[in-house]
């Protein structure tokens, strides 16, 4: 299908709904699952990152081809090098083979092990020989990706001496890293954070056998919560979510009151709903260096609600999927939005027009474009090309609209 006609008009008031078990913690198990062989998962991600992961986790070939799946690159990169006596050739799609891996890379043979770019220096494809490393301690620039950081964190136990990373630089995405570090302390793995080092020694004895239960996703949740801002009186709720998530898009909770959207979990259920009370502020402004994967939703939000708003700490857009800071900036100025953008930031300003709803908005082979912008459709139809690339991170999307009583049309 090549569009979507979407709207919001006929949505009730009270929904309970399930959502997809978290992308980033899937991924990091599968990873430290094929390395300890002695996890289980449960709630795995539904997504086309985590199912393209452990498909290429599960082959016995040689020659991988991860297609969008930017996780996927980063974490089989580090993981593939480590396995002695094998060759890899590891690719993507013609925009993953665009997107930089020379830091992560670079890393890794500092470390010693074998890795060297087919076609453009600093970019996939990868050719890798896997082996043994020879020292258990990188320099590492901490302002590009957290995956890099990652993706090392998580074969360090698997290494002979363990290793030390010493980040450089501004760190993004924190609760990413600590997402991982997390993860591999509930495993039985010494680590620890501390200022701009990170040590994780060797995992010499095996791991008690442990059953990891994924909780549900956080930045999937977010567009929910876009959904209760832009509505009049919807309230929504959530299974298997945590008050002490390990991932770092539980502050959506934080940023979404600044919108009137309230959130109160009890036991394991997550519950949202809009303060009839609330006064809107003249302005909002907030940091998303760790967070920047919410910035999409957000200024979706805040354009619906013509409330004027400063996103910066995104420095990392511009590597996404596609660049994200220019086309959010092309859809909401051609939905009528007055909006700005600088390499690491975005600003909507108050605006007298009415939403234009003749334009069909692109995605840009981006989830997130998708995802954002079909809340807008409460305000006013909304067309959304492409809409099938919903399936990278959430692809019951479309359903659970349609189920909570969304009109949905599809168009080729």
């Amino acid at each position: 299908m090549k569009r979507v006609k979407v709207c919001g008009s006929k949505v009730k008031s009270k929904y309970d709904i399930t959502v997809t078990g978290s992308k980033s913690e899937s991924n990091r198990l599968l990873i430290l699952q094929s390395i300890f062989k002695n996890i289980s998962i449960k709630n795995l991600s539904s997504s086309d990152d985590t199912q393209i992961l452990k498909k290429s986790l599960d082959s016995k070939e040689d020659n991988l081809n991860v297609g969008h799946a930017g996780t996927a690159m980063r974490f089989l990169t580090a993981y593939l090098a480590t396995l002695e006596n094998k060759n890899f050739l590891l690719s993507g799609s013609k925009r993953m083979n665009e997107r930089p891996i020379g830091v992560l890379v670079e890393a890794l043979r500092d470390l010693g092990f074998n890795i060297r770019f087919i076609k453009n220096k600093g970019f996939p494809p990868v050719q890798i020989l896997g082996g043994k490393n020879c020292k258990n301690k990188v320099k590492l620039k901490s302002t590009v990706s957290s995956q890099y950081i990652s993706a090392l964190m998580l074969i360090a136990p698997s290494l002979e001496n363990g290793l030390e990373i010493e980040l450089d630089g501004k760190i993004i995405s924190r609760p990413y890293i600590n997402m991982t570090l997390s993860i591999l302390i509930d495993l039985g793995v010494s680590a620890r954070f501390t200022d701009n080092s990170i040590l994780i020694n060797a995992k010499k004895n095996r791991v008690v056998r442990k059953t990891f239960e994924v909780e549900s996703c956080w930045s999937s949740v977010s567009y929910f919560f876009s959904i209760v801002a832009l509505s009049k009186n919807i309230e929504l709720s959530f299974k298997n979510y945590k008050s002490n998530s390990y991932q770092g898009d539980i502050n959506v909770s934080n940023f979404y009151e600044l919108f009137g959207v309230k959130s109160k979990f009890k036991k394991n259920k997550l519950f949202i709903s809009r303060d009839k009370n609330f006064n809107y502020p003249k302005k909002i402004n907030i940091d998303l260096s760790d967070n920047p994967d919410l910035a999409q939703t957000i200024i979706v939000t805040a354009f619906g609600l013509n409330i004027p708003t400063k996103l910066t700490g995104l420095s990392t857009l511009k590597i996404k999927e596609t660049d994200r800071l220019i086309a959010i900036y092309n859809e909401i100025n051609a939905l009528g939005g007055n909006i700005e953008i600088s390499n690491e930031s975005i600003e909507i300003f108050k605006s007298d027009k009415e939403i234009n709803n003749n334009h069909v908005i692109q995605t840009y082979q981006d989830h997130r474009m998708a995802l954002a912008f079909a809340p807008l459709s409460l305000i006013c139809p909304i067309e959304i090309s492409n809409p099938n690339v919903v399936s990278k991170s959430f692809p019951e999307f479309w359903k659970i609209l349609k189920e909570i009583n969304f009109s949905i049309d599809y168009y080729n």
